[in-house]
């Protein structure tokens, strides 16, 4: 307990907390419109703990109440257990591979009695924590290969383990933290060099394998020949060219193959050729049936909730169909309104305005806490904030992107609105750690 502050306001940066109580509340209704069904007692259904609606309202006010647990706490606690709070959220991990429940293709659960738990939702606070105290170390290097190294298996181990828990969308969420490195001093070549990645395997579900192929040559031949000079007094510069052709073919043809038949599962591939209207390769065997049949099945594919979604969130207009009016939500014609699609629900009954209101409160939180991190003068203290800012960031941009199909379906929830107490107390705690470290932002933490 902190002796020396008079009160728990003090130096505490409340806006956070209100935009947090604002989106919450929106992810309530949002809940409650998903899922209300005409005849139930109003009241009772909110405070029965039976609902969906219900269940999120107590999980929010215990996640408040947690909050103001952290606000309590002294900033010193957390740079202090952050790596033994690192081990522990690993070996969560680990306890799911045996007591893990399989709930809707995923065995990243834990079921306890009448809740569901999701370590790999609430290790993220963990590693948040663990890569701000490895930064924070007075000796390190980070322009050396070797600290990168250590902070990229810091951040990758626990990603490896919800891969291996068929949770492969959070597995991805590990990778925000790289933001974070970059902000503390990652070379910029490599935020480039997977950007390039990610083009080249975007290009090898686009275009034939020996087109591209063929081009890729085609420009490693171009850049031979306008550094000709260049590499007349510089050997190395040939060697270069001919190492990232090397290696560009060999992701083309080799990586990416690889990748979509034995690492990726097969609706996650069909998701992905999918998003880009490309039929699927790597689909086992060959489709006998009539045309019809044919085509019947392919609606109610992988592709059916991008597209159910996108017309919910197109019919909902300028400013929606109200809370209970909404019918593509209401009726479930879009699978997972209540969770991965939310943002269809809030489209469909807020409409344009809604939406827009709802993204406006998330980049106002964004910018926040940029600003809260440029303002500390502990190195912990930034990267934690940066941490924070890095997951909100990833989760807010792939969901609703895959809401309105700008991006794959990888089943990650919308911070604050899609059903789910681990998911609302994970990111209540990331925010109310970031206020309790921001009111003691003149102390250097390490």
């Amino acid at each position: 307990m902190r002796q020396q502050q008079g009160t728990i306001s003090k130096g505490v940066d409340w806006s956070i907390c209100w935009i947090l109580i604002a989106l919450s509340t929106i992810g309530m209704l949002a809940i409650f419109a998903a899922t209300y069904r005409e005849g139930d007692p109003m009241l009772a259904s909110w405070v029965g703990f039976k609902t969906d609606y219900s269940k999120q309202f107590y999980f929010f006010l215990f996640s408040i109440l947690l909050g103001f647990v952290i606000l309590l706490a002294d900033s010193k606690f957390f740079p202090a257990t952050a790596n033994l709070g690192y081990a522990i959220g690993i070996l969560f991990l680990l306890l799911v591979f045996p007591f893990h429940s399989r709930i809707k293709g995923t065995e990243s659960i834990i079921r306890i009695g009448a809740f569901n738990f999701q370590p790999a939702e609430f290790v993220k606070i963990f590693v948040a924590l663990a890569l701000a105290k490895y930064l924070s170390l007075p000796d390190i290097d980070f322009r050396r290969t070797g600290s990168q190294l250590r902070a990229a298996a810091l951040v990758l181990f626990p990603a490896i383990l919800c891969i291996a828990q068929s949770e492969t969308g959070l597995a991805l969420v590990y990778t925000s933290f790289f933001l974070v490195m970059y902000r503390e001093g990652l070379p910029a070549s490599i935020p480039l060099i997977a950007i390039l990645g990610v083009i080249l395997v975007v290009a090898s579900i686009l275009l034939p394998p020996n087109l591209l192929a063929i081009l890729l040559t085609a420009g490693a031949l171009i850049a031979l020949y306008l550094l000709r000079r260049t590499i007349k007094r510089h050997r190395g510069v040939l060697t270069s060219i001919i190492l990232i052709w090397f290696v560009a073919v060999g992701i083309q043809r080799f990586a990416v193959p690889f990748l979509f038949k034995n690492v990726l599962q097969k609706h996650q591939v069909e998701r992905i050729y999918d998003l880009f209207g490309k039929d699927n390769p790597y689909r086992q065997g060959t489709d006998t049936l009539a045309p019809a049949v044919s085509l019947k099945k392919k609606e109610t594919g992988s592709s059916y909730n991008v597209r159910q979604s996108k017309i919910a969130i197109g019919s909902g207009r300028f400013l929606g169909k109200g809370l209970l009016s909404a019918t593509q939500t209401r009726y479930e014609f879009v699978p997972e309104q209540r969770t991965d699609f939310i943002f269809c629900t809030v489209g469909e009954g807020f409409g344009f305005m809604g939406s827009l209101i709802l993204l406006g409160l998330y980049l106002l939180l964004l910018f926040r806490i940029v600003t809260i991190a440029e303002r500390q003068r502990s190195t912990f203290s930034r990267a934690y904030a940066y941490g924070v800012m890095a997951v909100l960031f990833f989760h807010i941009v792939v969901n609703i992107g895959m809401t309105i199909g700008l991006m794959p379906v990888i089943g990650i929830p919308l911070p604050f609105i899609s059903y789910g107490g681990t998911s609302l107390m994970t990111f209540s705690i990331l925010l109310f750690i970031l206020m309790r470290l921001d009111a003691d932002r003149q102390m250097v933490l390490r």
